[in-house]
């Protein structure tokens, strides 16, 4: 199995970011191949746009199939972010500053096979900034606010299983082949590969995105980091409150009622329900005043739950 090994000091300093790129390749794969209902939902709002560019751009089309093996993303497509607040431009601008030749060792890694006569022209690298900067400009960055919100709401609800369960709590759900071992060993995947040090890395980063299964993002040796699919992405839309409950309170404020089996934040629940921040807002506050939910800050975020008085209303709705 793939593991890292981490020094506490490195640890002790890793972070949760939202990255723009890592959600525009996430994207990118999802139209090459969705493997889930959402994914195919999605998919279908942009394919004929995508086909269309494909159409025009055959270093693009020979790209796809080279970039993504079933279980390895080629690295060009999974630097880690530099910063804690990553922009797009800011990212694209890392992809940018690749050689052809470095895009092409990076194939033919992902897939051992002759390339493409399409990939061996000059000019790759261009070729990749304008498909990703096509990617994030049809499809990701129209829908970007409701895409962040999502991501930070997951962070937010990481954030605070951290401060209670320690990264072990944190890893138990972060992605199905990731485990905390012990002794400062971390399983990244199930791979057969050799345990790699990160005593020279300087940055661990932990990123969600709207994906079915995660991968790794580095910048070897100094930057390492992990993607994981975010929560809230499958959510059930349907409300899951009792009809009885729903006709004694209000449909909204049932539904957020019956979600609050656990803590979440405002964001969260406007990612789950659908609804606006000052709906959401204005039923908790009447949950609140009635003794159905409590709160707690949890940093810059205030997170909600329901009181023994409010699960026995969903209970006996």
């Amino acid at each position: 199995m793939g593991v890292w090994q981490v020094p506490s000091d490195l640890l002790a300093r890793s972070r949760f970011a939202v990255s723009p790129m890592v959600d525009t390749v996430a994207a990118l794969h999802a139209l090459y191949h969705p493997r889930t209902p959402w994914q195919r939902a999605w998919r279908e709002r942009h394919i004929e746009a995508f086909r269309r560019m494909l159409a025009a751009r055959p270093v693009a089309r020979a790209l796809l199939p080279a970039s993504f093996n079933p279980r390895w993303t080629a690295d060009f497509l999974t630097i880690a972010p530099a910063s804690p607040e990553p922009t797009f431009p800011a990212e694209l601008a890392s992809v940018a500053r690749l050689s052809d030749e470095q895009i092409r060792t990076d194939l033919r890694v992902t897939r051992p096979a002759p390339l493409a006569a399409e990939l061996l022209a000059d000019g790759l690298a261009d070729q990749v900034v304008e498909l990703l900067a096509w990617v994030w400009t049809h499809t990701v960055e129209p829908e970007w606010p409701e895409r962040e919100r999502r991501l930070r709401a997951d962070i937010v609800a990481r954030t605070a299983a951290l401060s209670t369960g320690g990264w072990a709590g944190v890893f138990a759900d972060l992605n199905r082949d990731m485990r905390w071992l012990g002794d400062g060993r971390l399983q990244i995947n199930d791979y057969p590969e050799p345990p790699l040090s990160l005593d020279e890395a300087e940055q661990l980063v932990f990123v969600p995105a709207h994906c079915r299964r995660g991968w790794v993002v580095w910048d070897v040796p100094t930057r390492f980091g992990m993607v994981y699919p975010a929560r809230g992405i499958l959510v059930d839309p349907t409300s899951p409150a009792p009809d009885g409950l729903a006709r004694l309170i209000g449909a909204n404020r049932a539904n957020i009622l019956a979600r609050l089996d656990a803590p979440l934040s405002t964001s969260q629940l406007m990612a789950v329900t659908g609804l606006s921040l000052g709906t959401v807002s204005d039923h908790l506050r009447v949950l609140l005043d009635a003794g159905a939910v409590s709160k707690r800050r949890s940093g810059r975020e205030v997170l909600y739950w329901r009181t023994p008085l409010g699960a026995a209303l969903v209970a006996g709705g």
